[in-house]
């Protein structure tokens, strides 16, 4: 049975970058969040991380407008990507987003793995079928993170989990799934047993 690690609770605001010339030296491991801006990405990542504001969150979606990288040590960073496809933003600069996010997922050799967040009301729309799409593309391991598993009875939230895991499979998405409640506190143990992989966390899981 996977345990918390508190190796990610050291997890620290590096940078924002606006493109991907202005991003760390491509290097070390790094793991990627992904998702529509409303659901809840920041708050995941604080859970995760067990801080209240590390990740900046807003009751208005669409406010991560960079590539915001948050160092762990030395090698590794987890890095949060704009939200995509709610942002209430001018044309222009929701095509920047969109592009520097691409730049991203298509270049950085130093990426590890992405965790692609869906709201469990509403999973699997459009534009998460094509970042699945995109990911399976460019043979990037994938994990969904069902967000917001609090808002559904547990059975029903088990029902939407086997759902959502045989619609991967009919489309061939070579990705893993699981429920996440920022809430509850519901997900962080298979998250970051999930991440120490990712990461090549092996060595120093107990350090610190």
């Amino acid at each position: 049975m996977p345990g918390v690690n508190p190796f990610y609770y050291r997890a620290a605001f590096l940078m924002g970058a606006a493109r991907l010339s202005q991003a760390p030296p491509d290097e070390g491991f790094e793991v990627a969040f992904a998702g529509r801006s409303n659901v809840c990405k920041s708050r995941a990542l604080n859970t995760l991380c067990g801080q209240r504001a590390l990740a900046r969150t807003s009751k208005t979606p669409g406010r991560t407008q960079t590539i915001n990288f948050f160092q762990l040590d030395a090698e590794r960073r987890l890095v949060d990507l704009p939200g995509y496809g709610y942002a209430k933003v001018a044309t222009a600069i929701k095509e920047r987003w969109q592009d520097a996010l691409a730049d991203y997922l298509r270049r950085r050799r130093c990426l590890r793995g992405l965790v692609l967040l869906m709201d469990i009301r509403h999973p699997l729309t459009e534009l998460d079928r094509h970042m699945l799409d995109w990911n399976a593309h460019q043979g990037l391991p994938t994990h969904v993170l069902l967000t917001k598993a609090d808002k559904l009875s547990r059975g029903s939230a088990q029902s939407r989990l086997l759902e959502v895991e045989r619609a991967l499979g009919e489309r061939g998405a070579q990705a893993s799934v699981q429920l996440f409640s920022s809430l509850k506190v519901q997900g962080v143990e298979p998250l970051h047993a999930l991440l120490d992989q990712w990461l090549g966390l092996g060595v120093v899981v107990g350090e610190g």
